[in-house]
């Protein structure tokens, strides 16, 4: 924990006027405090993680945690298209509190045109989505779909961070 951070204090509980939307163990969702889109949520770990750029792949499992912690605060705040939404961390310097956070947003076509660049996977915002092991149509089954880190124009070395997870 670093206790001057703001999303450790508000994972311990301190932070008073902040509203826990969901939590467990591990996580906890609330709603971020200038939203993009009627639906703007935020899923951090518990423990201090800086950024995206300190993820490594045994970290798989905890953003697919994440994201499907996400998926369920949208449709428990009654998001019904599950097409138009949008997971994704934004990459340092272009994060404005220093600890993971994933971005959960709905709907997309929401989001006014002068932020949507701030959504648009490159060197600002990497997208949590799925992506089928098949080209050319849909998966055949669940585990033919892949939870994928997506970061088109980002030039880390690619070990730094998640390339592809496994949904389970």
């Amino acid at each position: 924990m670093d206790e001057d951070c703001i999303f450790c204090i508000i994972s311990k509980g301190e932070d008073k006027e902040t509203e826990i939307l969901k939590q467990d163990e591990e996580l906890m969702c609330f709603r971020d405090i200038n939203p993009a889109a009627p639906h703007h949520y935020l899923i951090i770990p518990k423990v201090h993680i800086v950024s995206c750029l300190c993820l490594q792949w045994y970290h798989h499992s905890l953003v697919e945690r994440m994201a499907e912690m996400g998926k369920a605060v949208l449709l428990e705040q009654g998001v019904s298209d599950m097409t138009d939404i949008k997971l994704g961390f934004h990459i340092p310097p272009y994060t404005s509190v220093n600890h993971l956070h994933l971005h959960v947003v709905a709907p997309t076509e929401h989001i006014p045109h002068y932020l949507r660049y701030k959504f648009t996977p490159g060197e600002r915002f990497v997208e949590v989505r799925k992506k089928h092991l098949k080209t050319g149509g849909a998966p055949t089954s669940f585990t033919d779909a892949l939870l994928v880190l997506t970061c088109h124009s980002f030039q880390h070395d690619a070990s730094r961070y998640l390339g592809t997870l496994l949904l389970q």
